[in-house]
């Protein structure tokens, strides 16, 4: 099938953070998309912004992208629900409204489940309860409104720190790349074999002084950060536009794709 109005809703990961192209901007798995999708004609909007939520992707992003009458739309969100304090009940209910709203104008609408991270963060264990809690919500709403489900819970990539970045949260070039390979592949569009295939060699074990390190770079001044704009009333993204708010043709920097 032939798409010519693709639009990309989400939270970091559909900005494309960690994916960084030459000149500082942000490519990322739904440029990566777009690039496979493109064609005379086509046109392309990201409207993901970072930090945001299910709930806030609701209120923000789903107005814009019905005004910009897409035929497909991509929605990768939840992760940051999983992080917050959410209940499970809260996280399933917005993944149903958040599915049920795009579909309601969007002829195709794939959405995601989101792989197992809770080994790599700290007191994952805690989280898990809501990734299971999207995960479930995320299939049962594909199939009651008649989504695409890009299914990635058990992608074994999620054991490999290749695919990840310095936080080990968001996604890698290379762990975009692969997302954009599951994507197309699930639509049923061509795309180049290697972006699915198991990296070569093994990734190097941490040591403990990698686990500090990433602890003080990476987790506490997160955690930091979060806690000052709780007591200040800001709200992670706030601020933050996105990168593409309106349809257009791509431009050299998204054609690159490998």
């Amino acid at each position: 099938m032939t798409y010519q109005r693709f639009v990309a809703l989400g939270d970091s990961c559909t900005e494309g953070l960690d994916d960084l192209l030459p000149d500082g901007r942000y490519r990322g798995w739904a440029d990566r998309v777009a690039s496979a999708l493109d064609a005379p004609g086509f046109r392309y909007a990201n409207l993901g912004v970072r930090g945001r939520r299910l709930d806030q992707m609701l209120v923000e992003q789903v107005p814009s992208a019905r005004a910009l009458e897409p035929d497909l739309v991509v929605l990768f969100g939840g992760g940051n629900d999983v992080m917050s304090n959410a209940t499970t009940e809260q996280i399933a209910e917005r993944a149903d409204a958040m599915v049920r709203a795009v579909t309601s104008f969007a002829p195709t609408v794939a959405v995601f489940t989101l792989s197992d991270i809770s080994h790599r963060m700290p007191f994952g264990r805690r989280m898990r309860p809501r990734i299971e809690a999207l995960n479930s919500a995320m299939r049962t709403a594909a199939s009651r409104y008649g989504a695409v489900l890009v299914d990635v819970e058990a992608d074994e990539c999620v054991h490999d720190s290749r695919y990840f970045g310095p936080d080990r949260l968001h996604l890698s070039s290379l762990g975009h790349r692969r997302l954009a390979g599951h994507v197309l592949s699930t639509l049923g569009i061509p795309s180049d074999p290697a972006w699915l295939l198991p990296l070569e060699g093994t990734a190097a074990s941490a040591s403990v002084l990698d686990h500090w390190r990433w602890l003080r770079e990476q987790v506490l001044p997160v955690a930091y950060t979060r806690t000052r704009n709780k007591l200040i009333g800001r709200q992670p993204g706030d601020g933050f536009a996105p990168k593409r708010p309106q349809l257009a043709p791509l431009t050299w920097p998204q054609r690159v794709a490998r």
